[in-house]
């Protein structure tokens, strides 16, 4: 019997070539997006469940209230750390201090040669951290052990790392490392590389103590009100506490050691390990990313709309073919089949076209998987085939069966036998009509929805792309550099060097480019009072060709005077205004201190405000000075001419003032595009599947105009004989489809428009919904179904009416 289902389902596969090809063609594309969407859920999904008891493992963060809201801070103060163990001895505790874009140096043969040494940057994965991290985070060891890292200027680097930088990881340990020119490290231990999926990319792992020894080169601040990102705290709760509990505890805990309660109110709280990889309001991951719960809900959603679309098709064309079925289903019926037959039959049938599809759905995913790179986070090695992967498939070939083949089988299997046999089925008595008119609509709501969405995101990034910073971020060279006390020395001569190459317009040293991941905040005085206002800061140090350097506008005044110290002061419009002046030149003459220790220097200038951060966030206020112990990243404006040449000449003159760093210049602007990486790749993400979904539709489309077309034959042979033109029997095929487009723009727009305003709340500066988007969004879809719809009817209008009469 089975053997005989399969046999029919083949020989209809084959009878109704075109309808099979759409089924098949709007299937495998459905899965295949869906497949590359589940590969990158998967391995989004998967991040730090690798670690053993991971549902144990906390992190502690700092919730920081004041008058501006709630800020969340990853960063615990350092002195927090011993205090805890102190006070909750039943909890495991580890602490590490991150270090971003440490330079690592291999000596060579002769140590008093920098040029010949090897150079590493190693922007991330770089931790001064404690040996008891590896008791809440297992790690497989391959030499050495976790107890190298009680004692100071030793160092454990994991196995790749070993490999760069010494040949063979067996041959690293006892060696020597250089860390940033300031440290001369051991190698101690090597352990196994961190999976692609962490947060926590062992590479580089100094002694914690080392650190505490090197409190100027690496901001160790053993102060309870000082706080930074870099510092972070894990835990491991003992079976018998909750998380639950062990806030309630960390609230008076918090409260004994803060200092600082009128202005600020801090709490700290657990975050579960599961939590890390997706909690933007606390962000700063160690990792190379983060990624939003509602991205991954995104794409779950868009998944499941596209093989929703790609069922449609079928059920829509199945339908529409059981017509012209009738007497097969008539003459079983008579001969003794019985209703349940039947539904396995086409169920059978069904089966067989999503096999087909499914099989051809992985090829293509395979095909594309090189591209997926492009738009998530993904490495570029992650491969398709795995249980998880293999699992899903039969998920999905099992749920399209039966969302695609339910409706069809009942529908054949409940023809009446004497009707079927006289052929007195039509489209009209099996009702239906009405529901492929419903299913088209729900298919361009998805289509427009998505079309919509794309619109809104791309225009999003082009405004954000195009946005006006308030400086100049064009042909600005970014020079990362250090801080140690030999290259301060060089600052001042390595600018006057790049300032005589002609194609050098600009050059300026600061702690900080204008725009930047970066920021460095704290409490200041204003105006000789004796209290701090309710408020932080932002701080740059920068030399006085910064404003002329990046492009700044000045609202009031003018750039401070050269100097290696605090004696004038810039700040930004912001910062006045959140005290409470107005104008600019109200404010020029008045004083600020930074900090309890710092001097009284008066504002000299009030520039206009720029983008400190992402346009995601609100400029925040900020106080910008010289402080020559904190300028170590150069900005060099450069001509736009030339520039490959012009930038080789910068490189040269770097390595030859600088021999013992390495060079990693980069361009403002492209730095500053990285901010919007995940947003960019979503963008491109709903193009992608805006193709996806219209190519679908136009699909299901042709077929059902097809489908008209035969079905109609003898009457568009009528019409034209009683003189219709082509273009009115066109708009007879094509004047249902518009209509039912047009309703399902009603049902998207609002959809569309709550979906997309949800998502703008993410950027503090976006764009407006209008109406353009809107409008292009129904033209477009109208332009494409008429194009679809229109090539059919067109050809099915010019048909020979003779022809067409004699086809009954």
């Amino acid at each position: 019997m089975l053997q005989n289902y399969f046999k029919i389902a083949w020989r209809n596969i084959v009878r109704h070539k075109g309808y099979s090809f759409i089924n098949i063609a709007g299937l495998s594309v459905g899965i295949g997006a869906c497949l590359l969407i589940f590969v990158i859920l998967q391995f989004e999904l998967s991040f730090n469940t690798s670690f053993a008891n991971y549902k144990n493992i906390y992190h502690i963060i700092t919730q920081q209230k004041s008058e501006d809201g709630v800020a969340y801070n990853p960063g615990v103060s350092v002195p927090a750390v011993e205090a805890l163990r102190l006070d909750f001895p039943q909890v495991k505790f580890a602490a590490f201090n991150t270090s971003y874009g440490s330079q690592l140096t291999v000596p060579g043969a002769d140590p008093g040669n920098a040029a010949n040494a090897k150079k590493f940057t190693e922007q991330i994965g770089v931790f001064f951290m404690e040996p008891q991290f590896f008791d809440i985070f297992q790690q497989q060891w391959l030499q050495g052990s976790k107890d190298v890292l009680k004692q100071p200027n030793m160092v454990v680097i994991d196995k790749s790392t070993a490999t760069k930088y010494f040949g063979d990881w067996k041959d690293a340990m006892g060696k020597t490392l250089r860390m940033d020119n300031v440290l001369t490290l051991t190698v101690a231990g090597v352990i196994e590389d961190s999976p692609e999926n962490s947060d926590f990319p062992l590479k580089v792992l100094v002694s914690y103590s080392t650190w505490k020894e090197h409190p100027a080169d690496y901001n160790w601040d053993g102060t309870w009100d000082s706080l930074s990102s870099n510092h972070q705290v894990f835990a491991m709760l003992p079976d018998g506490l909750t998380a639950q509990q062990m806030d309630q505890r960390l609230i008076p805990f918090t409260a004994k050691f803060s200092n600082d309660k009128k202005r600020v109110t801090k709490v700290h709280y657990l975050q579960p390990l599961s939590e890390l990889h997706f909690d933007t309001s606390v962000g700063d991951t160690t990792g190379d990313h983060l990624t939003s719960k509602a991205t991954i809900k995104t794409l779950s959603f868009i998944a499941i709309l596209i093989i929703v679309m790609a069922s449609i098709n079928f059920i829509n064309l199945s339908t529409a073919q059981s017509v012209g079925r009738s007497k097969e289903v008539g003459i079983r019926k008579v001969l003794g089949s019985s209703r349940k037959q039947l539904i396995f039959q086409v169920i059978g049938e069904t089966a067989l076209i999503v096999l087909f599809s499914v099989l051809i759905a992985t090829a293509l995913a395979k095909l594309a998987l090189p591209q997926l790179k492009n738009v998530a986070s993904v490495p570029d090695d992650i491969g398709i085939f795995n249980i998880g992967t293999v699992l899903f498939l039969m998920i999905v070939f099992v749920a399209v069966i039966l969302l695609s083949g339910i409706y069809p089988a009942l529908v054949v299997s409940g023809f009446k036998p004497v009707l079927a046999i006289k052929n007195k089925i039509t489209a009209a008595s099996i009702g239906g009509i009405p529901l492929r008119r419903a299913l088209v609509v729900a298919q361009f709501v998805i289509a427009q929805v998505l079309i919509i969405g794309t619109l809104v995101a791309v225009s999003q990034m082009d405004f954000v792309n195009k946005a006006d910073l308030g400086f100049n971020k064009d042909a600005l060279l970014i020079l990362p550099g250090y801080t140690d006390s030999v290259s301060l020395t060089k600052i001042e001569s390595f600018k006057q060097q790049l300032l005589q190459n002609p194609q050098v317009k600009s050059v300026s040293f600061a702690s900080d480019a204008p725009s930047s991941d970066n920021n460095w905040g704290q409490n200041f005085y204003f105006n000789n009072s004796p209290n701090d206002p309710t408020f932080n800061t932002f701080v740059k140090y920068a030399d006085a060709d910064y404003f002329k350097t990046f492009g700044f506008k000045f609202a009031a005044g003018r750039g401070y005077e050269p100097s290696d110290t605090i004696r004038q002061v810039v700040v930004n419009e912001t910062f006045i205004h959140k005290l409470g002046i107005q104008k600019a030149e109200d404010a020029i003459g008045k004083t600020v201190k930074l900090g309890g220790r710092g001097f009284w220097a008066p504002i000299v200038g009030v520039v206009k405000d720029f983008k400190t951060n992402s346009l995601r966030d609100a400029v925040k206020p900020i106080v910008i000075s010289p402080r020559k112990k904190y300028e170590s990243l150069a900005g060099v404006k450069i001509q736009t001419g030339n520039l490959n040449r012009t930038v080789a000449d910068i490189k040269a003159l770097w390595e030859q003032t600088y021999p013992e760093y390495a060079y990693t210049g980069y361009f403002l602007d492209e730095n500053i595009a990285k901010f919007y990486q995940q947003e960019n790749q979503l963008a491109l993400v709903y193009k992608v599947f805006a193709g996806i979904a219209i190519f679908i539709s136009c699909l299901g489309l042709y077929g059902l105009v097809s489908y008209m077309a035969v079905q109609r034959t003898k009457e568009v042979g009528v019409r034209k004989v009683l003189g219709a033109s082509v273009t009115s029997i066109v708009l007879m095929f094509s004047k249902e489809f518009m209509i039912l487009i047009a309703i399902a723009f009603l049902i998207a727009m609002p959809l569309a428009w709550y979906t997309m305003s949800e998502w703008l709340q993410n950027f503090a500066y976006r764009i407006s919904l209008g109406a353009g988007v809107f409008v292009l969004a129904i033209v477009g879809s109208l332009g494409i179904a008429w194009l679809t719809v229109g090539y059919k009817a067109v050809k099915a209008a010019l048909v020979n009416p003779v022809k067409s009469l004699r086809s009954e």
